[in-house]
Formats: structure tokens, C-alpha cells, sequence
């Protein structure tokens, strides 16, 4: 139903139920319109008629770290520019009245096609455009929502949804009737707003410090105005997007691309880095990740880390910047990385001891990458000549954050889904996205697992067998699928699925071009290969005296031999845990379905499972 036409009904819904009140005797819902007007005249009235234009300076503390930013927004147009440094990271991002888009510190810009940030970007230019007050600026369903408290205070709440964008509150003060506090969803989490310390610009009150809170606090932001004023000449001030800025990347000399060998481990991939000459370093390979490198790497390459976390001046969480990163010979100059203190759970859940850190996105923003999963092979183009030449399917890929998305469907029901290497199952859908389609039931999903691990603990769901994915066009047949039941588990945007990891990507040989937002999947001879879990039916860590039972599942061969969680296992199959890895001993456990395994574990010693399909 067109926006218009939507508003129309809502308008004739809220006079009947206004008459509905009338006939009960109880008092209709405030008019937010004149809510908002009233909060126009406790803040400047018709001062605020005279601004066309708005440019200040601010002060950011977030993450523990100290930055300034600078920005200007045009009040007719709902156009904005906002340039930012914050400790090593420098950045803008901007709105040009139709899209919006952010520039990295190297200068990439890239345009936001992600709906949720199309719709962020839209709020943000209504709210530029002041059209809550200014009905005739912008289009937006306007509601009372309630009257609620907090903090000591009553709040007026108006609900605004404009065109193209997403339902926000406005909260205002029912005593001053100053607008106090912005409720927003985020891709992610709830922010709120909350505005502090007005001082009068000419003639308006203007917040002069704004704490920005969302459900965890560790990601609280506060902002503090240095400077504003408003009609200043936005001469030489530019909202379109930046365009490319010289490469601060260089392939050898005479190569269009170059090849360097992977190693794929337990459905991770792991590639050779040579940092500031040292090396070659050991890095996870994920394709939506910031660039990282561990604490202790970082001290070793002599790189001073800057703290991103109150209080922790260590360098276990921070941002340093290189001189350079190479890659077989292609040398991308002064990179950024986090350091992250990722190591113990490395070595638990991957079973992985020698690893420097993770690269990623920071590396395909840059240039187009290939994945050989059957080779073994990262092929790194320059995107200045490359031009794909193989047998494809080309599917377009959005991005929320640093994480490429495609549309695809899932036995007839559309979705948008996270891709890349970052996963190691099949297919994992999101818990939305299984409430609100009911798959468990659709799939008769009943068997909890353990499918993978974040830092935050495990990642528990119901396994399930599809009956067809297609991604943009291309068709997988009967993967293997977690249906995500955890309340807690890693959030998404609201409209995300799930996502696509290795169990998918390995039937095809992937060319992520980040620059034309593309990915080619070309088939694989692994295409035809039947996807199965494992089917020892138990989920392994490292532990200090070998691998930890975490989970079993029920029903399952480990629990039919007498496993269960916290036995210890010291031998497969005759050989101690101590001389094996975890990937070893997890592939052992995905057989063929009747191998028979023996395994040493807890006072009983030794069991003997038999590995059969789960699903």
C-alpha cells in the first residue's frame, strides 16, 4: 500500500477510535502535531523559520578513545556532510539527498545500498530537514505513542515514521516540552539519545552535549558541541560522494594478479602475511573482518597500540597502523588493525596456536580476490585491468557494515543473507527469521546442536536438512541447516536470514569483486557433493589435557556410547590427543556413516561410536 494511501487509512482509523472514546467516555489520544508544535515554540518558535543550514564542531569519546568531528547539514535539502578522526582512524560519510555513503581512512568511499542504512540515512535528513516541524519538507506517519517516565521525568513519546525511512521517537519533556531523547533502531541494537546541557544559537536551543546509549553499554558514545552556527555559506562544501582517491595498494610489477597458497581448516581459511617485513605471519581469512592482529603479535612487530577501551592501556584492545602488509608480493601501504585479544579462543574452538590475527574486508574493499577451495588457492586481482572471463553466475551483494549480503530464498521464502568465510557451516538462519516463518515446524527440526562458536559462547540451534537454496539465480540442493534458537545469539539486522558459509561456498570457486558489488559463483566440482553434519553427534574444544566434550547430542552415537559434556578425550583412535589437532580429530568424527571410532574419554576409557547422518 503507497505511503499516502497508508496514511489515509491510519487517519480514518484514528477518528473512529477517537469517536470510540468518545462513546466510552474516556479522553481521546493527545494531537502529537500540536505536541511538536508546542516543543517548536519552547525552542526558538519562529526562530527556527529563519535557518537554512547548519555547521558545527564536536568532540567524540567512544571506545575510550577521544576524537573530533566536523559536520554541516542543509536544512531545505536534507543534505549532510560529517568529517571525523578518532585516534588513528580518520573517515566521513555524507547524504546527497538520494543516497548516502561513508569514505574510509584511505579514502575508499562507497555508497550505502544496504536498505537499513538507506533507511537511517533517510531519518537522519528528515530529522536535518526539521520536517517533524515542517510537515511540507517530508512525509512521515506522525502518532502519539504514550506517556511514559523516566529518569524523574514524563515524557510525551511521538512516533514518526517518514517516507523511505523507519519508525523513530521523539521524546518530549511534559513540563519544559523540549525534545529530550531520540529512540532509534539501529541495524544491530536500540539507541537512544538523550540530550543535555541547551544553550541558546541564535534564538534556538540547542543540545551542547548528547550521550548516545544503546543495549550495550560498552558501545555508549558521547558527544559534546565545541562550536555551531547556522546560515553559514556551505562555499567548497561537497555532500556527493568522494571519488576514488589514489591506490595505496601496488601488485609486482608486470602482474595482474597474483596467487597464494590457502589452508583450510576445519572450514576456516588461514593465508601467509608478511607485515612490516616480518613474517610470513599466519592470518584467518574472513571476508567481512576488520583487520586484526593479536596483542602480543603487535608487541612483537613493535606497533604501539592506541587503547579502545576505558581504562585499558595494555594494548589488548586498540588500533595500530602499520607501514605495510604483504600478500605475495601485493603491498598495501600503512594499514589499520585492531588489536584483539582473540588467541585462547582461537586455540579452544579452531584449535589453532599460531595465528597473528584476521584480514578480510580491508583487503577485498581494495581489489577483486578469488577462493580456490579445491586448489587451495587466494587470487588477488588488480582491479585496475581485471575483468571476470569465467563461467558465472553473477550475483549482486549489498553491504551492511563490512559484511556482503545477497538476496536468496530458501524453499520459496525470500531472505537476505549474510555471505562469506567467516562461517564454517552450510546454511545458519537467524532467529527472526525461523520465528517468524515457523521452520522448525516447517522442518520438523527438533535435534539441538552446537554448530559453531562465537567469543561469546556457543552457537546453539535445531539441524534441519532444506530442500533448495538459490542465491540470486543459482540453485543448491538439500543443504544442511541450523535453525538458531539462542535468545542471546549474535544479532543481525532485522531483515537478515542467516548466513552462507563454507559448506555452501566450497561447491563453488567465489570471486568477491567489493568494488562493482558482485560475487561470481562459478560452480565447483564439490557441487554435486551430498552436504552432511557431523555425525559423531558431540561438539570438540581444545582443552589442557586434550579436547572437551562441550555438548552431546541426544539420541546421537557419542551419547549412545556413554559420552557427555565435560569428559575429556585423550585418544582417537589410538592416537593421544597431544599429537593431533583439533581439526584432525573433528574430521575424524565426520566419517562415513558406520565407520566405527574409538575413543578414550573419562574413567570408563575406552568407547566405540559408530558415526551415522544426524539429518
Amino acid at each position: 500500500m503507497p505511503l499516502r494511501l497508508l496514511q489515509m487509512f491510519l487517519l480514518a482509523s484514528i477518528t473512529v477510535a477517537n469517536a470510540a472514546f468518545a462513546q466510552l467516555g474516556g479522553p481521546p489520544p493527545p494531537d502529537p502535531r500540536e505536541i511538536l508544535q508546542m516543543s517548536k515554540e519552547a525552542s526558538g518558535g519562529k526562530a527556527w523559520d529563519a535557518l537554512r543550514n547548519q555547521h558545527s564542531k564536536v568532540t567524540i569519546q567512544a571506545a575510550g578513545l577521544t576524537g573530533a568531528a566536523e559536520r554541516w547539514s542543509d536544512t531545505l535539502s536534507g543534505r549532510s556532510r560529517l568529517n571525523f578522526s578518532i585516534g588513528p582512524l580518520k573517515g566521513a560519510g555524507g547524504f546527497d539527498g538520494q543516497n548516502a555513503w561513508t569514505q574510509d581512512e584511505a579514502g575508499v568511499s562507497r555508497a550505502e545500498t544496504d536498505p537499513t542504512a538507506r533507511e537511517l540515512a533517510n531519518n537522519a535528513s528528515f530529522r536535518d530537514r526539521l520536517a517533524f516541524w515542517y510537515p511540507d519538507r517530508g512525509t512521515a506517519l506522525v502518532s502519539y505513542k504514550e506517556r511514559t517516565s523516566a529518569d524523574g521525568a514524563d515524557f510525551h513519546v511521538i512516533r514518526i515514521t517518514p517516507e523511505g525511512g523507519r519508525a523513530f521517537e521523539l521524546w518530549i519533556n511534559v513540563e519544559t516540552l523540549l525534545i529530550e531523547r531520540l529512540v532509534e533502531r539501529e541495524a544491530q541494537a536500540m539507541r537512544t539519545e538523550i540530550y543535555m546541557d541547551l544553550r541558546d544559537v541564535q534564538g534556538v536551543k540547542i543540545p551542547h552535549r548528547v550521550r548516545a546509549t544503546r543495549e550495550d553499554p560498552r558501545q555508549d558514545e558521547v558527544f559534546v558541541v565545541d562550536a555551531m552556527q547556522f546560515n553559514r555559506p556551505l562555499t567548497g562544501v561537497t555532500f556527493t560522494q568522494p571519488p576514488p582517491p589514489k591506490p595505496d595498494f601496488e601488485f609486482p610489477a608486470g602482474k595482474a594478479s597474483v596467487t597464494v597458497p590457502i589452508e583450510i581448516v576445519d572450514g576456516h581459511l588461514f593465508v601467509r602475511v608478511r607485515i612490516d617485513g616480518k613474517g610470513p605471519l599466519r592470518m584467518l581469512l574472513d571476508t567481512s573482518s576488520i583487520n586484526v592482529l593479536l596483542p602480543d603479535v603487535a608487541r612483537t612487530l613493535k606497533l604501539q597500540a592506541e587503547p579502545a577501551t576505558p581504562g585499558r592501556g595494555d594494548g589488548s584492545v586498540g588500533v595500530v597502523r602499520a607501514g605495510r602488509m604483504d600478500i605475495g608480493g601485493v603491498v598495501i601501504d600503512k594499514p589499520v588493525l585492531a588489536t584483539f585479544d582473540l588467541k585462547e579462543f582461537l586455540r579452544r574452538v579452531e584449535g589453532v596456536d599460531e595465528v597473528a590475527g584476521v584480514i578480510g574486508f580491508e583487503v577485498l574493499k581494495r581489489m577483486p580476490a578469488t577462493i580456490d577451495y579445491a586448489a587451495g588457492k587466494l587470487t588477488l586481482h588488480d582491479p585496475a585491468t581485471f575483468k571476470f572471463a569465467g563461467k558465472a553466475h553473477s550475483v549482486p551483494i549489498t553491504f551492511r557494515g563490512t559484511m556482503p549480503q545477497v538476496k536468496g530464498r530458501i524453499d520459496g521464502i525470500d531472505g537476505v543473507f549474510d555471505i562469506g568465510t567467516g562461517a564454517r557451516g552450510s546454511l545458519t538462519l537467524a532467529v527472526p527469521f525461523v520465528t517468524v516463518h515457523d521452520l522448525a515446524t516447517k522442518y520438523g527440526a527438533k535435534q539441538a546442536v552446537i554448530a559453531g562458536a562465537t567469543p561469546k559462547g556457543p552457537v546453539r540451534g535445531l539441524l534441519a536438512r532444506a530442500g533448495e537454496l538459490d542465491i540470486g539465480g543459482v540453485s543448491v540442493g538439500k543443504p544442511v541447516v541450523v535453525l538458531v534458537t539462542a535468545p542471546d545469539a549474535e544479532p543481525g539486522a532485522e531483515a537478515d536470514a542467516g548466513s552462507i558459509g563454507y559448506g555452501v561456498l566450497r561447491r563453488f570457486t567465489p570471486t568477491f569483486d567489493y568494488g562493482r558489488s558482485v560475487v561470481y559463483l562459478e560452480p565447483a566440482v564439490e557441487m554435486a557433493e551430498a552436504d552432511a553434519f557431523e555425525r559423531a553427534g558431540l561438539w570438540l574444544e581444545r582443552g589442557p589435557k586434550g579436547f572437551i566434550v562441550v555438548d552431546v547430542v541426544a539420541g546421537g552415537p557419542a551419547a549412545a556410547a556413554g559420552l557427555k559434556a565435560g569428559d575429556a578425550i585423550t585418544a582417537i583412535n589410538g592416537k593421544g590427543a597431544g599429537t593431533m589437532s583439533l581439526a584432525t580429530a573433528r574430521a575424524a568424527l565426520r566419517g562415513a556413516s558406520g565407520t566405527k571410532v574409538r575413543l578414550q574419554a573419562g574413567p570408563a576409557g575406552e568407547r566405540t561410536l559408530i558415526l551415522r547422518d544426524l539429518i
